[in-house]
């Protein structure tokens, strides 16, 4: 009796640590996870009752190859961001590729609406402002969780005004054009995740912020095995 009495005791004392590690380990990289609990659930349902139904009408009354065509179209567009930030992070092999993409993509892809680049060897090569602050050494900061926007970092969060300011979309002069534009681009991305996020066990705000951080290391560092991860 005293033994089985022994053994409960050293059990829930094990379970105890353990459960403080994962707490540490949390506050470490969710020090802010109160408001980002509450700004994951503002979004989740904003998107229950006005974005994922309107992601799943618009893959049902879009054929395929037009929504393909979308999909294109502003993938096209985001190259040129790419180009930018791959020139600030000295990446000009990988600038001159994005640029390559960019003009056969505009001309013979009919303003890209068909990806002829791929098929021709020259390979996407995406990089976005957080990445390239990454790229100059600047911390992460904590996660955070923007309202409408979604996942991201202290770092990421900031990096989306540079990358807003060279936005072919956010520079249509006709307010009416350029929300209509917006409105599809968050529509298609949207529609693109519907068959993801089925991939989706457990709780699902730790699921996507573990899964944010990670692509977020491996996409700073190029896939670097040798990455510190201690600012995550």
């Amino acid at each position: 009796m005293k033994a089985s009495f022994a053994r409960w005791i050293t059990m829930l004392l094990c379970s105890v640590l353990m459960a403080s590690a994962v707490n540490a380990e949390e506050n470490t990289t969710d020090p802010w996870q109160g408001f980002n609990r509450a700004m994951f659930n503002f979004n989740e349902g904003l998107d229950a009752y006005a974005l994922k139904p309107v992601a799943k009408g618009y893959k049902v009354v879009m054929p395929d190859l037009a929504e393909r065509g979308v999909t294109n179209f502003f993938a096209n567009l985001g190259d040129v961001s790419n180009v930018f930030n791959n020139l600030l992070q000295g990446k000009v092999d990988n600038a001159l590729l994005s640029a390559a993409r960019l003009g056969f993509n505009t001309t013979f892809g009919l303003v890209g609406l068909i990806d002829v680049a791929t098929p021709m060897g020259i390979q996407k090569q995406p990089e976005d402002f957080g990445q390239t602050l990454g790229y100059w050494g600047v911390d992460s900061g904590p996660y955070v969780v923007l309202p409408f926007f979604g996942p991201a970092t202290v770092r990421d969060g900031l990096g989306r005004i540079p990358d807003s300011m060279i936005d072919p979309v956010m520079q249509v002069d006709d307010a009416g054009a350029r929300n209509a534009l917006y409105l599809t681009r968050v529509v298609d991305t949207r529609a693109g995740l519907l068959q993801v996020e089925k991939l989706i066990s457990g709780d699902k705000y730790t699921f996507i912020r573990d899964a944010y951080l990670q692509k977020r290391e491996y996409d700073i560092t190029d896939g670097a095995e040798n990455y510190d991860d201690s600012n995550f």
